[in-house]
């Protein structure tokens, strides 16, 4: 079974499941918001969290953001969940300590 982030749909299904236009997908790699795998051929394979990103897109378009506002926000995003991972990581190391 194909993991979270691996490659498996091609863009007219990632499009159709997002219900975006295929070229939306290609300005949004192109802007740098997400970047599918490609095949040796040069296909786009979009993953789960490809699709993820995509509604997450969609969903930030839809309350007036533009893309540079999009791009911010999906960097902000990634930064909080590097940090609680981080935390967490930290978190657990000083519990294994205490006790």
């Amino acid at each position: 079974m194909a993991g979270r982030t691996q490659g498996v749909f091609a863009i007219s299904v990632a499009a159709e499941m997002v219900r975006m236009e295929v070229q939306n997908l290609r300005v949004y790699e192109r802007r740098g918001l997400l970047e599918p795998d490609r095949t040796s051929g040069g296909t786009r394979l979009y993953s789960q969290a490809d699709i993820e990103v995509l509604h997450r897109i969609r969903d930030l378009l839809a309350e007036g953001l533009n893309l540079a506002g999009v791009a911010r926000v999906l960097e902000l995003e990634h930064e909080v969940r590097r940090l609680r991972s981080r935390l967490e990581r930290v978190d657990s190391s000083e519990r294994s300590r205490t006790r």
